[in-house]
This record gives C-alpha cells, sequence and structure tokens, in this order.
C-alpha cells in the first residue's frame, strides 16, 4: 500500500520538496479509509488525529454554522488549521461522493514542519509573503544600483577627481584602466589622505585611492553587501561585470531602498508650487510600489507610505489654494474617507474627501466652494482621480457644517437603509488631513457611541459586510470573472480585501474603536476582546496574504510596463502561492459567516 501512497504524494506539494528517503518514510507513515457518501470525517469541536489528503473522491467542508467553506477534491488536504492551533477541529468535513482519504498523523505532520522549510512554509498560514522576512538582504545587487557608473583614470589630478563627484552628487569614483577596475577613490579618501595630511591637490588620484577593492557582481545579493560593509567597515562597493566596471553601490544606496525614496516624494510634493510640479513626483509612485515590494517590505509599510505621499499633497493643495483666497471666513476641515483614510492606498487610487465646517457656517460660501473645487482637480491632476460615486469634497451633500453632518450620521443610524449602510461604511473611515482636526474628534467619538448602541444599526451593518464575499469556487479552485477585459481573473480590492475591511469596521463599532486603519482594527478587536485571540490571528494572517498578494500583481504589471489594477490571474499564481491565497479566502468567509450568525469567531 505504502508504494501507491509513494507514487501519490510525490506529486503534491509540499510533499514533492522531499528527497526519495523521507518521503519513502512520509508515505508509510499514511494511513488510507475509504468513505462512503454522506460520511462525516469529522465534527467541529472534534479532536484531530491527523492531516487529511484527499486521493480520490469530493469532501465538503463547513463551518460551525453549517455555512459552506469550500469542496474539496483530489490531492487537497484538509484540517490543518485546527491541528496546528491546538488540535481541535474548526470545520466540519463531510463527503460528497465516495472517497479515498488518507491521513498523515499529528506526531509526523510536526516533524516535518520542524525538519523541512519548506513543508513549514506550506502549512504556516500566517507566514505568507508578508513574514517571509525577505528584505534589502535578498535584492539583488543590480537592483540596488541608482546610477550610472561614473570613473577617472588613475592619472587624473585629485582636484579633478574631486570636481567630478560634487558635479555628479557621488561620494565616490571608480579609477579604471582600459576599461579595467584598480581602484576606487571616497570623500573620505579626500578628506584624510589629501586635505589633513597638506598634500598636493595636483597629483594623480593614483597616489590616494584604494587599490584591488574588494567587488561585487550584479548577480551577488544585498546580503552579501551587508556582510562586507560590516566586515571591512567600508561604506562603498564597485560592481563589476565580466571585468567591467558597471556601477558604486553605497551605504545610501541602502538606505534609499530601504524608503528614503518614498521621504524623496513626500519633500519634491511639499515643496511644489503647482499640481503639476506635484504630478511629476506621484508619477513616481509606481517605482516606488515596485522597489517596496521588491524589498519585500510588509503591505502595512507600503499603503502607509504611498498614503502619507497622498496626504502630503492634499496638505500641500490646501496651503496653496488657501494662501491664494486668502484668510478663511470659518475653520474648516478636510477630511479623506476610503483607502486614503485608512491609509492603506496602492498604487491605484482615486480620491475620497469631504470638508467639515465649523457650526453655522454656509456651506454656499465661495470660499469654501473654491477650496473644494481646486483642491480636487489638483489632486486629480495629480493622479487621484475624481471619485466615479462623487464622495469628494466639490459634491454640496459632503461640505457642510459639522451640526449637518452630526444630523447626517443620526439618521444613518436610526434608519439603516442600503444607502445609509454604504454612506455610513464610508464616513466612519474619515481621517483628518488638513484644517482644524478638532471639528472631528467629538464627531468620530460621538457618533461611534451612538452606532454601537443601536442593535438594528449594528445588524444592518453586519449584513453590509456580508456583501462582499471572497471569490470561491465550488470546487477547491477560485471563483473568477467570466467575461470582459478581465475575465479568469479575481477582483483582489472588492473580493479580496473590501470583505476584510468591512469585517474590521463592523468589530471598530462593536468596540467602539476609534482607529480607522484595518489592520489596527483587527489588533484592537483582539485586545478589547471583539473577537477570539485564534480568530484574530487567523483573520490577520489572512488579510495579510491578500493584500500583499494584491501589491505584488500591481508590482509585476508595474514591471511588466502597465499601469497598475487589482485584477489577478490565479493562473500567474504558483500552485503554492494559489493554495495559500485560497485558504486565505477561506478564513475571511468563515469569520464572515460567524459574524452573519452573530457569534463573531468568540469562544
Amino acid at each position: 500500500m505504502s508504494d501507491s501512497i509513494l507514487g501519490f504524494i510525490a506529486t503534491v506539494h509540499p510533499y514533492d520538496s522531499l528527497k526519495r528517503d523521507e518521503l519513502a518514510r512520509v508515505a508509510g507513515s499514511f494511513s488510507r479509509r475509504r468513505f462512503a457518501a454522506g460520511d462525516v470525517i469529522y465534527d467541529y469541536g472534534n479532536r484531530l488525529p491527523g492531516l487529511y489528503l484527499i486521493e480520490s473522491g469530493r469532501v465538503a467542508v463547513t463551518d460551525r454554522n453549517g455555512d459552506s467553506v469550500s469542496q474539496l477534491g483530489p490531492r487537497n488536504s484538509f484540517g490543518e488549521r485546527g491541528l496546528l492551533r491546538d488540535g481541535v477541529a474548526v470545520t466540519t468535513a463531510t463527503v460528497l461522493d465516495d472517497a479515498v482519504v488518507l491521513m498523515l498523523p499529528r506526531a509526523e505532520v510536526n516533524r516535518l514542519i520542524a525538519e523541512h522549510r519548506s513543508v513549514a512554509r506550506f502549512f504556516d498560514r500566517g507566514c505568507g509573503p508578508a513574514d517571509r522576512g525577505a528584505d534589502i538582504a535578498m535584492l539583488k545587487v543590480g537592483e540596488l544600483l541608482s546610477h550610472r557608473p561614473v570613473s577617472c583614470t588613475p592619472d587624473t589630478p585629485v582636484i579633478e577627481a574631486a570636481q567630478l563627484m560634487r558635479d555628479e552628487r557621488i561620494s565616490s569614483l571608480g579609477i579604471t584602466e582600459g576599461g579595467r577596475l584598480i581602484g576606487l577613490v571616497t570623500i573620505r579618501d579626500m578628506t584624510t589622505r589629501v586635505v589633513a595630511e597638506g598634500r598636493d591637490m595636483r597629483q594623480p588620484v593614483s597616489e590616494v585611492m584604494t587599490a584591488d577593492p574588494v567587488t561585487l557582481a550584479p548577480s551577488a545579493l544585498g546580503y552579501d553587501v551587508l556582510n562586507i560593509m560590516l566586515e571591512r567597515r567600508v561604506g562603498h562597493l564597485p560592481v563589476v561585470e565580466d571585468g567591467r566596471f558597471v556601477g558604486m553601490i553605497s551605504q545610501t544606496d541602502l538606505t534609499r531602498v530601504q524608503a528614503v525614496s518614498a521621504a524623496g516624494l513626500i519633500r519634491d510634493v511639499a515643496q511644489a508650487d503647482s499640481p503639476a510640479q506635484m504630478a511629476r513626483a506621484t508619477a513616481r509612485i509606481p517605482e516606488l510600489l515596485v522597489q517596496l515590494v521588491q524589498a519585500g517590505q510588509r503591505h502595512e509599510i507600503i499603503t502607509r507610505m504611498i498614503t502619507d505621499i497622498a496626504d502630503a499633497a492634499t496638505r500641500r493643495l490646501l496651503d496653496l489654494v488657501a494662501a491664494d483666497l486668502g484668510p478663511a471666513p470659518a475653520p474648516w476641515l478636510w477630511a479623506a474617507c476610503g483607502s486614503q483614510g485608512r491609509q492603506e492606498q496602492t498604487g491605484t487610487s482615486d480620491q475620497d474627501n469631504c470638508l467639515i465646517l465649523g457650526p453655522g457656517t454656509d456651506p454656499q460660501d465661495p470660499w469654501f466652494q473654491a477650496l473644494a473645487r481646486r483642491v480636487s482637480d489638483g489632486l486629480h491632476d495629480c493622479g487621484y482621480v475624481h471619485c466615479p460615486g462623487d464622495m469628494m469634497a466639490t459634491n454640496p451633500r459632503w461640505c457642510q457644517p459639522v451640526d449637518v453632518w452630526r444630523g447626517y450620521f443620526r439618521d444613518w443610524i436610526a434608519h439603516p437603509s442600503p444607502e445609509a449602510q454604504m454612506l455610513a461604511s464610508v464616513m466612519f473611515d474619515l481621517r483628518a488631513i488638513g484644517g482644524d482636526a478638532a471639528l472631528l474628534d467629538d464627531l468620530r467619538r460621538d457618533t461611534l457611541e451612538a452606532a454601537s448602541r443601536n442593535s438594528i444599526f449594528v445588524a444592518h451593518m453586519v449584513a453590509n459586510s456580508l456583501k462582499h464575499r471572497p471569490p470561491l469556487g465550488l470546487i477547491g479552485g477560485f471563483a473568477t470573472i467570466r467575461s470582459g477585459e478581465y475575465r479568469h481573473h479575481v477582483d483582489m480590492k472588492h473580493n479580496g480585501v473590501v470583505p476584510v475591511t468591512d469585517l474590521a469596521r463592523v468589530y471598530a463599532l462593536q468596540g467602539r474603536i476609534g482607529a480607522v486603519n484595518t489592520r489596527a482594527r483587527l489588533e484592537e478587536a483582539e485586545a478589547r476582546g471583539v473577537i477570539s485571540a485564534s480568530g484574530a490571528r487567523d483573520l490577520i494572517a489572512a488579510y495579510d496574504m491578500i493584500q500583499t498578494t494584491r501589491l505584488e500583481n500591481q508590482a509585476h504589471l508595474v514591471r511588466a510596463g502597465r499601469k497598475p489594477d487589482n485584477y489577478l490571474s490565479p493562473a500567474d499564481l504558483s500552485a503554492f502561492e494559489r493554495s495559500h491565497l485560497r485558504d486565505a479566502f477561506v478564513v475571511v468567509r468563515g469569520m464572515q459567516s460567524a459574524v452573519g450568525h452573530g457569534k463573531g469567531m468568540l469562544g
């Protein structure tokens, strides 16, 4: 029997990564059972003896409420989430068709995870791309180069070498002879070996250079750069390919990759005198996205940095327009909602904003109308296109005194129509950007308290959070778009991220949590006991996987010369990536089911 199992698991990931002897051992540890249609393999809450793997037939997996999670076929595993958490099933598995199911004992699963990285990565559903630890150390040196190679000959006078570094705004030069690198000179060399020793500035640079420096190839890793710089206490490393000097890596390049470029874009935006100047900076956001994804930055860091640029552009536009218009007739606040409000912008974002005015202010005042129009148009010029749903300060409905805003929220809470649910969902994510932030503080606190006390409104918000469903197919796959430009793709925004942000908003409402960022809401919901620790861990890990996959896909599109969007083809993912992404969607659907049944994953 073990021979037939061996042949089968040799084609199933992650077992296909094992060496032959280890694979044979694992095959011998599997047991095989036959089940008839309708048989229950395990129930929710049962102690699990091990991990299950379908050899033939189909198995339906349902959650604690009996709602469908997935239907699995041959080569699919199930039961691992409960097994690896505390050994207790978090789902129920029922046979749909006559099935042959293999079972690997828990002790053997744990041994494989402990001894084989490929197995650990496969079964650690919380260790997706966001946790992989792939940072600057994993980038290739060629990806770190930011400047064309600049060099001079060994007989170049020191003063001319120094002038060349000044003109090129660099801190080191390669010294080449016949195209071959023979040394390097740095600003520090100029200081310690020339100026400090009072040497002749007309002497050849070969007299003060570091001869035969250690070099790296473009294919080397950032890890090698870090090690050499630390071990040899140097700040510059020449890059050589086939004997040819192709560039210089400096400590500045390392810090640049670690997001100094984001600060650079913010600086350029903050110093701009017009929307056109800002647009030149914001046009580089896709490049920043690629750089941050390649550096392995966590998704919440990437989206925060991208949002910070949008915030800077908004504030600069507000300052420019307000200075041109003169003193404001009354206090005001420009607030962002949507992804900017949650600090979760990606490589593609429109604008969602509003104006909250001081009590009793006339919203038709030309000053505020001009501010709204000119700032909104400026953001559009910077790539933050006008909101298709007109959720902007230019819409008179969303440019109102704070007392009118209080009335809006009061009516939405008292009469939770479908439109009210939608608007409340958007406006619960408000964040102050420019102006008098105090206008929002009291409004948010009072509204959150009133909404959380209204059980009918909370129930409607729960129902609203179930409208967007993860793209899970019936038989172990993805439910992709069936026609049009994005046929065979999944919408990673509306069917991936939005279900989690909607859940997090409900938890924030139930726990009176003031945070608007999705991940922060989930973490605070766990801390306050709104959701269980295990439920929070699962959902945060799922969210990390979904958001990271979304950003990686956007970076892939940018590298291919296309505009980033939210549509992903599952066929572009490896089997490993598809498995993890699907598991993330399964977790989200399970949490939706729990919220829909009023259980919220507590207990």
